[in-house]
């Protein structure tokens, strides 16, 4: 993507048990200069790579916003982890490693998220148990307040589609070529009508179905997120939050009212032409969007 030059990349070492291992990261912008709180992007999954959100840059390029982009531990370019039991996966793994690199970078005193997907969840979590006091905003796009909600949205939409795409969404993991099948066809639909796919979509999905494939995290966190929900804490998100969807999102209405009904200062925008993916689909509009809820006050 010709406009995401990073202007810092590099590792943030994370210590788990004495094990010393790697986060992967881009700047896209100027940190240093703290004219704008930097947006940490958390990416989707559970076992994806920060890749499809690469639009994202748009906001450093033309917005003045540093943006912060990584890949979750056992994801993407950051220290996989193929031997590691179930048992090492869970959300507060990857809320550690978010405070390592907050600590890291050095930007603890001020900086935004942004969730999506997965991605919005683990945020909410993040906020909700650590209460970060420097941060300033929470957008969460395209995301889901309660594993309930993702499989009953899901199922529902899945029942439009053929056969064999059902059978490739109900086998998931467990039969990767069958599952990448039913999946992408769902994703044109559902997940980013943008076709074909761009080539950052494509590369995301890369290690999660290609040669070199590694579907650790994922086949950890699908079953340890079963049952997972944010409904009752929700009142204890403090900071201004923007919730974000589709109008095709597989992240439906219903999945992402409670976000809306239950933060006290939270502002909602559903995105009439888009699916799963509004920075592709709508991208223009997306980040004009994005810019503008950025720039309100924590008094608003």
């Amino acid at each position: 993507m010709e406009n995401c030059v990073p202007d810092r990349e590099g590792f943030a070492s994370f210590v788990i048990d004495g094990e010393v291992h790697q986060t992967w990261y881009r700047i896209v912008g100027d940190v240093p200069t703290r004219s704008r709180p930097p947006l940490i992007i958390l990416h989707g999954g559970p076992g994806l790579s920060h890749d499809y959100l690469l639009p994202l840059c748009d906001l450093a390029t033309y917005g003045s916003i540093p943006v912060i982009f990584y890949d979750q531990l056992g994801n993407g370019r950051s220290t996989c982890l193929p031997d590691k039991p179930q048992s090492f996966w869970n959300m507060g793994l990857f809320m550690d490693e978010l405070d390592n690199l907050i600590a890291h970078l050095g930007i603890g005193e001020a900086f935004d998220i942004l969730g999506q997907s997965y991605g919005g969840m683990l945020g909410a979590q993040y906020v909700v148990e650590r209460q970060p006091p420097g941060l300033r905003h929470l957008i969460l796009s395209n995301s889901f307040a309660s594993m309930d909600l993702w499989n009953q949205s899901l199922a529902q939409l899945a029942q439009a589609f053929p056969p064999e795409v059902q059978e490739g969404l109900r086998l998931g993991i467990s039969d990767p070529p069958k599952y990448e099948f039913g999946l992408m066809k769902f994703y044109e639909v559902h997940g980013c009508t943008v076709q074909p796919f761009p080539a950052e979509f494509s590369r995301t999905f890369e290690y999660v179905f290609g040669d070199n494939r590694d579907l650790t995290v994922a086949a950890a966190m699908f079953p340890y997120l079963q049952g997972w929900s944010i409904f009752d804490r929700l009142h204890l998100i403090k900071v201004p939050t923007f919730v974000v969807n589709g109008r095709a999102d597989f992240a439906q209405e219903f999945a992402a009212r409670p976000f809306f009904e239950r933060i006290p200062k939270a502002k909602w925008l559903t995105f009439e032409q888009s699916s799963h993916m509004p920075f592709w689909e709508e991208r223009d509009s997306y980040m004009r969007e994005i810019r503008s809820f950025l720039e309100l006050t924590d008094s608003t």
